[in-house]
């Protein structure tokens, strides 16, 4: 059986991989947890795009009935932006 390697942004990592200065290490019941969720994301986008053109629907997006008020200023954070940020600014200091 292939080799499993652990999914980043739907991409799969295609060098070995060795333990660096500040690299993790997966164990390998995380790395097949990572591969499930990445095979189910896989089969919801082909039903989605597959049903772009039918009326009926077998997935259906979640919408909030009563939006928390709260949240109405909420912005998104770029995860992998923030990270090379911070990586940025501890080799500054």
């Amino acid at each position: 059986s292939p080799v499993s390697r652990v999914v980043y942004n739907g991409k799969r990592s295609g060098g070995p991989r060795s333990p660096g200065a500040g690299s993790e290490i997966f164990t390998p019941a995380h790395e097949e947890n990572v591969r499930f969720i990445y095979e189910a994301w896989q089969c919801v986008e082909r039903d989605l795009r597959s049903q772009m053109g039918s009326e009926r629907s077998l997935v259906e997006e979640y919408v909030e009935k009563m939006p928390n008020p709260s949240l109405k200023a909420f912005k998104p954070v770029d995860l992998g932006d923030l990270k090379r940020r911070s990586t940025q600014d501890a080799k500054k200091s």
